[in-house]
């Protein structure tokens, strides 16, 4: 699962279930790889803790927020069924027998060291935790959407008494009124840039009629910062239609919840139009013409049981393709460019079912297969694979871990040779100064100053082979991962576990075979 932000905790509910915190304030629960439900708040979760506060038999997730409160929310939907304040940032929240009579407590403690412990409630309480202060927080956020509601409707009443009093013109715009049938339309479509922007999505938003749109907002994951975006045109460019760049930052799919505020220029109350659009998980690659010159020489060849059309279906759902676009059926070709890059990606259909996907991009040919597995419910497939220049990578990689292995174990080496001469040099250090040889404990202890000088400067260039050794062993991982996300089901497990057992026993040329065909024989 790809989440927007950096993931700062975790904690197990039961069964498959298990709660999560953002650094941007997001706290939520999943149910294996399914996103049950999430909130977003402007204070940062600093602990989630799974407890069951409301005697139901099932966790609630418990967060301790930086401004001080504490809330325990519904497994099922995230709604509030407690919630409590301290004067200070929650420092931790755990659980346990804090008065040790046999009865486990809900324990939360502030960065100012107040602690306090609560009791799961009674059978009788049962889903009424709600104390008088949270209740009166109900009241008043109640009375305040009722105020909005009363406003709302005063609006519609002013409105519609002036419709009757004079027919529908622009200068009965100010009051906010637009024509019946005015509708919102959304398209999306792939723009290669100019020298003013980079290539990019685009979003047109329009109206079905003159009038115009003062104002968009966009609600959505992982690609604005704060997940929101407002575009807000100046008065002299109002128009009927809005264009708004988006370069999404990675290859997956994301739902654009839009409000659009739709009047008249002189308008000074709008129709807020509320729509949903999806943006498809390729959206940053281009349809190209073919061009056998640019097809990259690395590739994935696999064969599924699918008719072309199917496969024209998913190429729909998942590429932005121009609305002229006609694929025919099998055997065909489609040719893509990156916006992002650049690269090139060609992807082959025969009758046969068979497939080949050109890239020099494994991440994007491992989102792919993983996408066509998902649409076509894929449980196991095995493919052939070679990406030349990533696999020539990995092997410089592999040789460097190898080097920093042997200055490892010489470094460590060195170092106890050091530590015996140390010990030696003070046992004689101390000997002369117990026989009152001032001379001989000097120049003792001057070999010792030089040689623990040395030892640091060893312990630095140790710590800094350490940290490479890790980084390069990082990337041998990650090849292993991208290797099995070229599989599907029993093949892609299959794949992990040989590779691991390949470099385990330092066998290079079994590694790069099992990556290729997915296993080491013959």
């Amino acid at each position: 699962m790809t989440e927007t932000e950096i993931v700062t905790s975790l904690c197990p509910m039961y069964g498959s279930r298990f709660g999560y915190a953002l650094s941007n304030g997001t706290v939520g629960v999943y149910d294996k790889t399914s996103r049950y439900w999430r909130i977003k708040s402007k204070n940062h979760a600093m602990s989630i803790h799974a407890f069951d506060l409301n005697s139901d038999g099932v966790n609630e997730l418990i967060t301790g927020w930086s401004n001080g409160k504490v809330d325990a929310r519904s497994d099922r939907t995230g709604e509030v069924i407690f919630k409590d304040n301290f004067s200070s940032a929650i420092a931790g929240v755990v659980e346990g027998d804090y008065r040790m009579d046999g009865h486990i407590q809900l324990i939360c403690c502030s960065v100012d060291g107040e602690i306090r412990g609560y009791l799961p409630g009674t059978a009788e309480m049962r889903g009424n935790l709600m104390d008088t202060s949270a209740e009166q927080d109900l009241i008043r956020e109640l009375s305040q959407k009722k105020q909005n509601l009363l406003l709302e409707l005063r609006n519609y009443e002013e409105n519609a008494k002036a419709e009757l009093a004079s027919p529908l013109n622009e200068a009965d715009g100010h009051r906010g009124i637009i024509p019946a049938n005015t509708r919102l339309h959304t398209t999306l479509s792939v723009s290669l840039g100019n020298e003013t922007q980079t290539a990019h999505t685009e979003l047109r938003i329009s109206t079905s009629n003159d009038t115009i749109i003062r104002a968009v907002l966009i609600f959505a994951e992982g690609i604005f910062t704060g997940e929101s975006h407002v575009v807000h045109p100046s008065i002299h460019n109002l128009s009927s239609s809005i264009c708004i760049p988006i370069v999404p930052p990675k290859d997956v799919p994301v739902d654009l919840h839009l409000k659009a505020f739709v009047g008249y220029r002189s308008s000074t109350q709008f129709h807020v139009f509320e729509s949903t659009r999806q943006l498809p998980r390729f959206s940053m690659y281009a349809l190209t013409s073919l061009d056998p010159a640019s097809e990259p020489i690395s590739y994935v060849n696999f064969t599924i049981a699918e008719r072309a059309q199917r496969v024209v279906v998913w190429l729909g759902q998942n590429f932005l393709l121009p609305e002229d676009t006609h694929i025919q059926n099998a055997p065909f070709q489609v040719c893509f460019t990156s916006l992002r890059n650049g690269g090139h990606l060609h992807i082959k259909i025969k009758l046969s079912g068979e497939i080949t996907i050109n890239t020099d991009d494994i991440d994007l040919a491992g989102d792919i297969i993983q996408s066509m597995a998902s649409f076509f419910a894929i449980e196991d497939l095995q493919v052939e694979a070679d990406f030349p220049v990533y696999f020539e990578e990995l092997r410089k990689v592999l040789v460097k871990v190898d080097e920093y292995h042997s200055v490892h174990q010489k470094l460590s080496a060195d170092m106890a040779d050091h530590s015996n001469l140390i010990r030696s040099l003070l046992v004689g250090a101390e000997d002369a100064r117990l026989m009152r040889d001032m001379k001989t404990m000097k120049s003792r202890y001057m070999e010792l100053y030089d040689l623990n000088r040395d030892l640091l400067n060893g312990y630095k260039i140790r710590c800094n082979n350490h940290t490479e050794l890790l980084g390069n062993l990082k990337a041998v991982n990650q090849a292993i991962q991208r290797a099995g996300r070229l599989r599907v089901g029993k093949p892609k497990n299959q794949v992990i576990t040989a590779c691991r057992d390949a470099i385990r026993s330092n066998n290079i040329n079994t590694l790069f075979k099992i990556m290729r065909v997915g296993t080491a024989s013959s």
